[in-house]
């Protein structure tokens, strides 16, 4: 009956052991917890980065297969025009500005309001 005793005991202690390296010990559950979220933020992050990483490689893949993607590139970012085409910038009136006021009101309101065009060949 007292070998009982002495093998409840060391059990006891070994139990007591055991949740103190849980609770409180290195890997404990407040640090892997922790860790599970890094690891939550870091998917977030790679999921977004994967998407950006997908549009670019589509992007890739379209400008080297495709002449379309090329030629609306040249057309927004260089301003560039097929041969025979006409372009018409539209330039609009400046703004009156508040020292000019008066002479503005004297102004017919069809002539501050148009806007003028502009052809290059």
């Amino acid at each position: 009956m007292r070998n009982w005793r002495w093998l409840l005991l060391v059990l006891a202690v070994l139990l007591a052991l055991l949740q103190y390296r849980f609770w409180f010990g290195p890997g404990n559950s407040g640090e892997v917890m922790m860790l599970e979220a890094q690891v939550a933020n870091q998917k977030r992050d790679n999921d977004g980065l994967q998407q950006r990483n997908d549009a670019l490689a589509a992007e890739v893949k379209d400008l080297k297969e495709g002449e379309a993607a090329i030629e609306e590139r040249a057309r927004s970012e260089l301003g560039m025009i097929k041969p025979g085409e006409k372009f018409y910038r539209v330039v609009e009136d400046a703004p009156v500005s508040a020292s000019r006021a008066p002479a503005a009101v004297a102004m017919p309101a069809a002539q501050g309001d148009q806007a003028h065009l502009e052809t290059v060949p």
